[in-house]
């Protein structure tokens, strides 16, 4: 008697369905219904193919958006906790619908230049975390053989800076320490993340300040902008698109501000080398001429600078040149921004904006004709593509985690520093009227966030790189 022929089972029936007419998928924005099993996306359907008795989210007439996907963040703990922290920076991160952060490996102490270090910072994440975080480890001179073993421990890739960091225990790295640690990277097949300013230039537009008697005073931006010049920036990015060539390593440079770089970073992809680039929402939104007196909380490096050279990072957001946005979101206690004294040159670096990045993006997108698509290419699916992780974040799309951010495009609001989950309130983005409101997020199919409300206790996890 002939064997019957083998069926599959039924798939099993979702636990969620979260559907809307505005679901943003790689392939475009359609009417969709999404299928969530066990935090996983098991397929994309039809706006009506809802299977009876499933619960369900009705997004409306908002976006259902990938849950956004930061690599550039700065948490500070341990060690400098009393800066930021594990907790409050989840919490601003979900309230902005980012579910994903990829941490950098200073502010916190001991810098995440070790295996051991590395260890230090896992622990302290524990129970803390309302969005899942990984970590970037640290390049910096003389740490080559404690690479691999950052990476064999689960960091996603690796962090420099061609400069002076800022703090002591992050010191910036020389070309010789480059190309010490770049055959390493290579052979891991391993990113490196590159803050892009070299000394030389930082240093001669010093001398010229000390020399010149007109010099602009520190409570004026412009002489924050003199002091980190566009050559600093273009400079490093010659060094590392060559180095990049040479040792066929992939470097990622990340917050560029300086739009003469932007050729080069055009012919470095038109000759297909392994270089990617990053911008951010304050280089995007603000203009160097519209930044007042003693204004220190617009204080960053590379600087904020003019009109002109934000259009054409936008423009090469257009175009491709430069591939995501992510917020560089570093914060530091209020006093170190110098309030009083409104000091640029000696105010600390930095601008928090996790909990806003959505919005500000958005709010200068749409004016300049880009779409909500757009918007999930850069803030979503290449950062993911950056840390390694395509195949779990920053899509909705069938075997992702279903982290999910339904926003309303054309609700505004305005900055109240105060609601802001972030631990020190103090933002250049203040006052501001931003569009694009976040409604809920998700985080592996659980409602973590809902219009204000946080909805659970923490539940992100400590993402390692190999076991996503």
């Amino acid at each position: 008697m002939p064997s019957s022929p083998a069926t599959s089972p039924p798939p099993e029936k979702p636990d969620l369905i979260v559907r809307g007419p505005r679901v943003v998928r790689p392939e475009g924005e359609r009417a969709a219904a999404i299928h969530i099993r066990g935090g996983v996306i098991t397929a994309i359907s039809n706006f009506e193919d809802v299977p009876p008795g499933v619960p369900l989210h009705e997004a409306g007439d908002s976006v259902v958006f990938p849950g956004l996907v930061d690599t550039h963040v700065h948490i500070n703990e341990p060690g400098r906790t009393d800066w930021e922290g594990f907790s409050t920076a989840t919490r601003a991160a979900a309230a902005g619908g980012v579910t994903t952060i990829i941490e950098m490996p200073l502010n916190s102490l001991p810098a995440t230049t070790t295996a051991s270090a590395y260890r230090e910072k896992v622990a302290a994440a524990a129970g803390k975390l309302s969005v899942d975080v990984g970590f970037w480890g640290g390049v910096v001179p003389g740490n080559t053989d404690q690479l691999a073993p950052l990476w064999e421990a689960g960091v996603f890739g690796f962090k420099c800076f061609l400069v002076q960091s800022g703090v002591d225990d992050f010191p910036g790295v020389a070309e010789s320490d480059l190309r010490d640690a770049l055959p390493a990277l290579a052979a891991l097949g391993a990113p490196l993340l590159a803050h892009a300013e070299i000394p030389g230039p930082i240093e001669e537009a010093a001398k010229k300040s000390a020399k010149d008697n007109a010099s602009p005073s520190p409570r004026k931006y412009a002489a924050w902008l003199a002091a980190r010049p566009r050559a600093a920036e273009d400079e490093a990015i010659a060094l590392l698109t060559g180095l990049s060539g040479e040792f066929k390593t992939h470097i990622h440079i990340v917050h560029v501000s300086s739009s003469d770089a932007l050729p080069q970073l055009r012919a470095a992809k038109s000759q297909g080398l392994a270089i990617t680039s990053e911008t951010c929402p304050h280089y995007l939104t603000f203009a160097s001429e519209e930044i007042a007196d003693g204004a220190t909380e617009f204080k960053c490096a590379p600087p904020i600078r003019e009109r002109e050279n934000r259009e054409k990072l936008w423009q090469a957001l257009g175009d491709g040149t430069i591939g995501m946005i992510a917020t560089d979101h570093s914060p530091c206690l209020p006093s170190m921004k110098l309030p009083e004294q409104g000091d640029f040159l000696r105010a600390w670096g930095g601008i928090a904006s996790l909990q806003l990045s959505l919005a500000a993006v958005w709010t200068e997108a749409r004016p300049r004709g880009y779409s909500v698509t757009h918007m999930a290419e850069w803030l979503c699916r290449n950062p993911a593509r950056l840390a390694g992780i395509e195949n779990r974040k920053g899509s909705i799309a069938p075997g992702c985690d279903a982290d999910l951010v339904i926003w309303n495009p054309e609700a505004k609001f305005t900055v109240d520093a105060a609601q802001l989950h972030h631990r020190h309130k103090v933002t250049p983005y203040a006052g501001r009227e931003l569009a694009g409101v976040v409604e809920s997020t998700f985080l592996r199919g659980r409602k973590i966030f809902d219009r204000g409300e946080f909805l659970s206790l923490p539940h992100g996890q400590v993402l390692l790189r190999g076991k996503i």
